[in-house]
């Protein structure tokens, strides 16, 4: 495993644990060269799930893609990396339990907002904002709406 400060490829396991889910190995890494830490996740590679775009493009699920729009709606509130890593793979577990490969990126957009709701309001705001496609003023103020009932 190369080094994320460094570069090196000399690094050793330091602890390993199975996830809650026992779907994931975390291994907490230690870099022989520079001595910094670090975590890499370990999961078995599943059939690929399709994702089916708004505008019918077709492409491949991609868990890091997700995990940024989410991190990227986390900004600046108290939702942790741990929290945002189990909304991604719980995601990811749903959809791959479902009955078809393919799914529309609108659902994985419904079950990402439902788990931010629970969290984080101002994340699931954000969240809807960009998945929703909010135009104005005016479709922020609907949601928050619907939020506060």
């Amino acid at each position: 495993m190369k080094c994320p400060y460094c570069g090196s490829k000399e690094t050793e396991v330091v602890e390993t644990r199975d996830s809650e889910d026992l779907e994931t190995i975390r291994r907490r890494r230690s870099c022989l060269t520079c001595d910094k830490r670090f975590t890499t996740y370990e999961r078995v590679e599943n059939i690929s799930l399709v994702v089916i775009k708004k505008d019918g493009r077709r492409e491949q699920f991609n868990r890091d893609k997700l995990r940024s729009g989410i991190i990227r709606s986390c900004e600046k509130t108290k939702v942790s990396m741990e929290d945002i890593e189990r909304i991604v793979t719980e995601t990811e577990r749903e959809l791959r339990n479902a009955d078809s490969v393919e799914v529309d990126s609108k659902k994985i957009g419904q079950m990402v907002a439902a788990r931010l709701k629970k969290i984080d309001k101002v994340a699931y705001i954000r969240f809807s904002s960009v998945f929703k496609r909010f135009v104005d003023v005016e479709d922020f103020e609907k949601e928050v709406k619907r939020l506060i009932k």
